[in-house]
């Protein structure tokens, strides 16, 4: 028998019915002999019953996926519903099966993360189609009728959930034919090109998540929050729902504990719950996965502490050979645990959090924190970001040195980019650690009280900040003297934040600050024509001459050695007195030219490139040109949301804009 529509019967004398392949057979008057071969009764060859189903129970708990339906519903043939542990691949496989019963005669789900547990799937799919085989065919007799029917049937539907490799698929597409249709669930998010369609699956939206969560357990005080904390995953919020409901707590209590006692939240689940789907254990199978590329789950341990997106791949080349670590972020992404994006790496928070939770990954908080310090200076804005991120994971008593080291650049870095309310928690952290560590009176302490100071000034705390800088220039003139540049820093530091609560006495320190740079350096060295530069900006602010600030333009040019970041703040100063001045097409050209030098000089991306820009819209505003202000205003607002977010730039540039 080839299929299951005909059936074959024996006729005439020694003549034998052969219900599938068999060996040698020898027929006499009296006896026939069968070798290797079962001999089935004449009922096993009938045809398969009409509306067989074998799904999962239908969960209740479904919300969204309409696009997600809408693509398998577009579908043919062979589809993979591809993506993170816990994501909701099988329960969206399930509900549109289910919905799709009437269109197919035979509709069957088949566990099949090894090939043995395909094989047996199929097998089980022969017993219900045809149960007068069971007990009598073996394991692979089952499993080759199964094929021979799919080959020469159509219409029916195979559900094939949590498919390792896609080459265990193979052989089962190679025999079953194109008659009907595959649904396949996976965690590889690759390597099914010449095999199927894929459909990425991601996680909810707030609103869904939400809308899952309460379908579970009605609280909504703190709802959001966990929502957010949890990432929108379907099965931590699941799971976080039923945890919530049997313990009488509400979200907001359940975020409390999950950041007291992260390990054993993520191992909790509620009385009934699968053990094997909790947090801590739902994405070990994909790392024991990875065994053979240990740097893969180094890599993984590392990104923990950062930030979720925008991981630029260069922060990770100390890990190994470009090889190596290109090998291990490419297995990371074919086992859907990270997400690759424009050179860029992200891992949902929620991944983080578990790895982080592990002994394992607790131990990978030192190596983060070295491999930001080594990216941070070339990375700027990025790095800041994730050395953010790393502070928020970590408890504030546990910080090395090297740590508040590493707060304190991101802290410039941020500071750089005018983001000082990101700025100033970290130089906070830092001073803090390094009191604990080093002292109040420690040159590390004393300096990184500087730095805290000038970004409170900055964050408009001007009062505080003279007071701590008044400190930090009392301590430098006792330790290090009148004439180290140290001192003079600090000086120039305390002026900066007086100058608008005490305009003299600021003016007054910069004016010393001129003589003691001119008597160390002499006048034509940079540090001296800034400090003749910011004399100017106490003494006269937007009121500048434009003849000094041009002669000071030259000077920084001319002086040895060149400090292009001083030419530029000059000529930038220059652009808005030339607008003041009523100068708007020179204004226009000179801030065109700062914009292009910095962009050669420092790349597009650069926070200096998008000041230059706002100073341009701001000349062409002063000018009467608002339409045009407008136009370059938008475009200029979308770049720094993408590179420095929302900063004091990103607020600068709304404003000017308003």
């Amino acid at each position: 028998m080839g299929g299951g529509a005909a059936r074959t019967e024996a006729s005439g004398e020694r003549a034998v019915a052969a219900g599938g392949a068999i060996g040698q057979v020898n027929t006499g008057d009296h006896v026939t002999q069968v070798e290797r071969a079962t001999l089935l009764p004449p009922e096993a060859l009938d045809v398969a019953p009409a509306g067989l189903v074998h799904l999962p129970e239908r969960t209740k708990l479904f919300v969204g996926r309409a696009r997600e339906l809408a693509l398998l519903d577009e579908g043919a043939g062979v589809q993979v519903i591809c993506g993170l542990g816990g994501i909701g691949k099988s329960t969206l496989a399930a509900r549109w099966a289910a919905d799709r019963v009437g269109d197919h005669p035979v509709v069957w789900w088949i566990t099949a993360e090894t090939p043995a547990e395909l094989d047996a799937g199929l097998a089980e799919l022969a017993r219900a189609m045809q149960p007068s085989v069971v007990g009598v065919l073996p394991e692979n007799a089952l499993r080759e009728r199964a094929l021979q029917w799919l080959a020469t049937h159509e219409g029916w539907l195979l559900v094939l959930d949590n498919v390792s490799d896609p080459a265990d698929l193979r052989p089962l597409l190679a025999r079953a034919g194109e008659g009907g249709r595959i649904l396949v669930t996976s965690r590889r998010a690759t390597g099914w090109q010449d095999i199927a369609r894929t459909v990425a699956l991601d996680v909810l939206g707030p609103a869904e998540a939400a809308e899952l969560f309460t379908g579970v357990c009605e609280a909504d005080d703190g709802l959001g929050s966990l929502c957010e904390e949890l990432g929108h995953l379907p099965l931590a919020l699941k799971q976080a729902a039923a945890y919530c409901a049997e313990a009488g707590i509400t979200p907001r209590t359940y975020l409390e504990l999950l950041a007291a006692y992260p390990a054993e939240m993520f191992a909790a689940t509620a009385e009934g719950g699968e053990a094997a789907r909790t947090m801590a254990r739902v994405w070990q199978v994909t790392l024991n996965r990875l065994t053979d590329t240990p740097l893969a789950v180094v890599v993984l341990r590392v990104i923990a502490w950062w930030a979720p997106e925008g991981i630029p791949r260069q922060f990770l080349q100390p890990l190994g050979t470009p090889l190596e670590v290109t090998e291990a972020v490419r297995r990371l992404s074919a086992h859907s645990m990270i997400t690759l994006r424009d050179g860029e790496l992200s891992v949902h928070r929620l991944v983080q959090a578990v790895v982080r939770a592990d002994a394992a990954g607790a131990r990978a908080r030192g190596p983060a924190m070295q491999l930001l310090h080594r990216g941070a200076r070339a990375a700027g804005w990025q790095a800041a970001v994730h050395a953010e991120a790393l502070a928020g994971h970590t408890d504030p008593e546990a910080d090395t040195e090297a740590e508040a080291e590493l707060f304190q650049l991101a802290g410039v870095l941020f500071g750089r980019d005018t983001a000082v309310r990101r700025a100033l928690p970290l130089f906070e952290r830092a001073v803090d650690s390094l009191r604990r560590s080093h002292g109040p009176d420690h040159p590390s302490t004393v300096s990184a009280v500087q730095r805290c100071a000038l970004a409170m000034g900055w964050a408009g705390d001007t009062e505080r900040a003279a007071e701590l800088l008044t400190d930090v220039l009392a301590a430098r003139l006792r330790d290090l003297g009148p004439d180290d540049p140290e001192t003079l820093e600090a000086r120039r530091g305390l002026a900066r934040v007086l100058r608008k609560s005490d305009h003299q006495r600021a003016a007054d320190l910069l004016t010393e600050n001129v003589a003691q740079w001119q008597s160390l350096l002499g006048p034509t060295h940079p540090r001296t024509i800034r400090a003749r530069f910011e004399q100017l900006e106490a003494r006269f602010g937007a009121a500048m001459e434009v003849t000094a600030l041009e002669e000071l333009a030259d000077e920084a040019e001319r002086a040895s050695p060149e400090d292009p970041d001083l030419r530029a703040s000059i000529k930038r100063t220059l652009v808005l007195a030339l607008s003041t001045a009523g100068e708007t097409e020179r204004a226009l050209a000179l801030a065109e030219e700062v914009t292009e030098e910095a962009r050669r000089r420092l790349g597009t991306g650069d926070s200096n490139i998008l000041l230059s820009r706002l100073l341009t819209i701001q000349v062409l505003n002063r000018g009467g040109h608002e339409a045009r202000g407008r136009l370059l205003g938008a475009k200029l607002l979308e770049d720094c949301l993408r590179t420095v977010g929302e900063s004091e730039l990103t607020r600068l540039v709304r404003k000017v804009m308003s």
